[in-house]
């Protein structure tokens, strides 16, 4: 239940800045668009490159030290962050809010990590479904939130977010307990703990290595809905931003119905492996009616059948954490965090 809490206070708060950054950037700018574009893409992949670099090492971290107080610290991290950049007055200071939120921010495969330890092996992918049950919640909320926050003043969302990330601070601080005992934890190397290694760990499974390349597939190919899908959309069925918005606002509520609520039973009448073929067959046709539908009507009909596709992530997640030992789940994790990168 924390880390359900966690993971959705935090994505709210990463979601409030979605509507807002890219107009602070334009203020730096006296408005210039064309500018303040180039700036945002390159505060994105300044991003992406310190989750690829930092998944891995709070991955092994959490196996050393354990688990809670790498949780702590991003989330102490992340509000310290969030408050430097709701103060910042120049674009340095606020592209280095960008480096740390980056490092910071990669607590959510600890955060998995927490989740195998302790949860059985059969009632894991049912969990991980909760948590992108969160994501979901949190993606449909957040952006709403940051855009009313947003036209009362360009910094407040920057500081309800850093109120949340503390919050989340103190909360773990008092309630959270400790997953990963002593006798699990294994020795912090810096040799493993790269980027490189993490990847090489992966290739040391094969069953691991097999599964890790399909939830890559999987990041790459749902990174359509924040890359093109607004634009396509636009372009195909004449939608402004609103509608876009509306669409996926769905998008993300028909995804915490499926992962809340309906992977539990498809994994006790399935099993994780057809569950997990399942989900990528309703994907497959998904994507390709997306891409038939002739209008907004036909894209709308094709929702509920996408939205399936939300089975195959944490059933594959479920079946990863049963090939790794227990002192390997921060690594196994950080290892996912790092592709997940990539393919962003």
């Amino acid at each position: 239940a924390f880390i359900f809490i966690t993971v959705l206070l935090d994505i709210l708060a990463f979601g409030m800045i979605i509507p807002v950054l890219p107009h602070l950037l334009a203020s730096f700018y006296n408005g210039d668009v064309s500018k303040a574009a180039l700036t945002y893409g390159v505060f994105a992949s300044v991003f992406i490159v310190m989750q690829f670099l930092f998944s891995p090492v709070q991955g092994a971290l959490s196996d050393h030290f354990g688990r809670r107080p790498v949780i702590l610290f991003s989330n102490l991290g992340l509000g310290l962050d969030f408050l430097l950049m709701a103060v910042a007055q120049t674009l340095p200071l606020l592209f280095l809010g960008r480096v740390l939120s980056g490092i910071t921010s990669a607590s959510f495969s600890t955060a998995n990590a927490y989740v195998a330890d302790v949860t059985p092996p059969e009632k894991r992918a049912a969990a991980y479904g909760k948590i992108g049950m969160a994501f979901g919640l949190g993606f449909i909320i957040a952006p709403g939130i940051g855009g009313w926050l947003g036209e009362i003043h360009l910094r407040a969302p920057f500081w309800v977010a850093a109120a949340l990330s503390l919050c989340n601070f103190c909360y773990g601080l008092f309630v959270l307990p400790e997953s990963l005992p002593k006798e699990r934890r294994a020795p912090f190397s810096w040799k493993r703990a790269n980027p490189v290694a993490s990847l090489s760990f992966l290739s040391h499974h094969p069953e691991v290595f097999a599964l890790a390349g399909v939830l890559f597939l999987i990041g790459l190919a749902h990174m359509v809905y924040p890359s093109t899908f607004v634009l396509y959309a636009d372009y195909r069925f004449h939608w402004g931003s609103q509608m876009a918005g509306v669409t996926l606002m769905i998008v993300g509520l028909l995804a915490a119905i499926i992962q809340g609520g309906l992977i539990g039973r498809a994994i006790k009448a399935w099993g994780e492996r057809r569950t997990l073929l399942f989900g990528l067959g309703m994907g497959t046709l998904g994507f390709t009616l997306y891409g038939l539908a002739p209008t907004g009507y036909w894209f709308w009909a094709a929702m509920p059948i996408m939205a399936m596709w939300g089975f195959s992530t944490p059933a594959a997640q479920a079946l990863m954490t049963r090939q790794v030992a227990p002192t390997e789940q921060g690594r196994l994790q950080g290892s996912v965090g790092s592709l997940n990168s990539v393919a962003g």
